[in-house]
């Protein structure tokens, strides 16, 4: 080794050629060949000088700010808006080939629902035309006292009452006429020995049939000294009640008897009664109840076939 003169200025050391590799990175071991130009990407663009003395986390290899990101495309089939798919403003995708059978199904059974209820509506319609009042034939009257027929009661009742009660309603719903007689013995009675009375009721709107069987079939429930009895002969039901609060000789007590008839949507009543205080305080003068049953049942069937002569109110 050749020594340094004395006073002879130091040598200088050779310095580490420059790198290309970062510091703390390791180096190639051998030069790479020169890469084919292409359009750098994103990660691949070259890094600027850092203004800070500490590497970024997201600069590549510690150097360098981070890198510009690009600015991110809205896409509309991308995640779901609020609500669940679709997204808002975007019509449901048509169905895939062959699945269409789900879709004619559930078209199929609209139009059933449709056509049945227009089915139902049309028979609500047809029964509504079909449920027209049934009216006999017959016609209220407003001097219903005139067509009244009550000669079997003449015999036991000669005296006429010369001023009948008549009392009649019409409405688009309801036709009604009433008649009310007070029946004498004689001309010399001051009080009437008997009442009498005819009611005459035209439904229009509603069938009285199942309220006129509750009614009269029903009627000894009122009262345990009623009777009824069902009787054939009058429209398309009749019931009979009676009622006998006398006891022999007993110097008190009432009789009464009401035929009450439908048919179809007109009701009908003819009705008797009288009182033992009427008669002297003698009860056995007062008619039998059923000798004046007869009489309800002939006069009722001559009454009817008035009133389906007569004008109406």
């Amino acid at each position: 080794m050749t020594e340094r003169p004395e006073g002879a200025p130091a040598q200088p050391q050779p310095q580490d050629q420059p790198s290309a590799t970062p510091p703390g990175q390791p180096g190639p071991a051998h030069p790479q060949p020169a890469a084919q130009p292409h359009t750098p990407t994103q990660a691949q663009l070259p890094a600027l000088p850092s203004a800070y003395p500490y590497p970024s986390p997201q600069s590549p290899a510690g150097f360098g700010p981070p890198a510009a990101s690009l600015p991110t495309q809205h896409n509309p089939y991308g995640q779901p808006q609020p609500g669940g798919y679709p997204p808002a403003g975007y019509p449901p995708a048509p169905a895939a080939p062959g699945s269409g059978g789900a879709g004619r199904a559930v078209l199929w059974a609209v139009l059933g629902a449709v056509l049945a209820s227009a089915a139902w509506a049309g028979g609500v319609f047809l029964l509504g035309r079909d449920d027209k009042a049934d009216l006999r034939g017959y016609e209220a009257k407003s001097e219903l006292c005139r067509e009244v027929e009550h000669s079997s009661f003449d015999d036991e009742y000669p005296e006429e009452d010369s001023s009948p009660v008549n009392q009649s309603l019409e409405h688009e719903a309801l036709d009604q006429s009433y008649c009310s007689l007070s029946l004498k013995k004689s001309s010399t009675s001051t009080l009437s020995d008997a009442y009498f009375s005819v009611e005459l009721e035209l439904h229009k709107k509603t069938d009285p049939g199942p309220e006129f069987t509750a009614r009269w079939a029903e009627y000894d429930q009122r009262y345990d000294d009623y009777e009824v009895e069902r009787v054939s002969g009058f429209g398309d039901e009749a019931y009979l009640v009676t009622e006998d609060t006398t006891s022999g000789g007993d110097s008190s007590g009432s009789r009464s008897a009401t035929l009450a008839v439908r048919d179809g949507w007109v009701t009908y009543e003819m009705s008797w009664s009288a009182y033992a205080s009427s008669y002297d305080d003698d009860a056995a003068s007062l008619p039998e109840v059923a000798e004046v049953t007869d009489w309800l049942k002939t006069d009722t069937t001559a009454t009817l076939e008035n009133l389906k002569e007569i004008d109406g109110v």
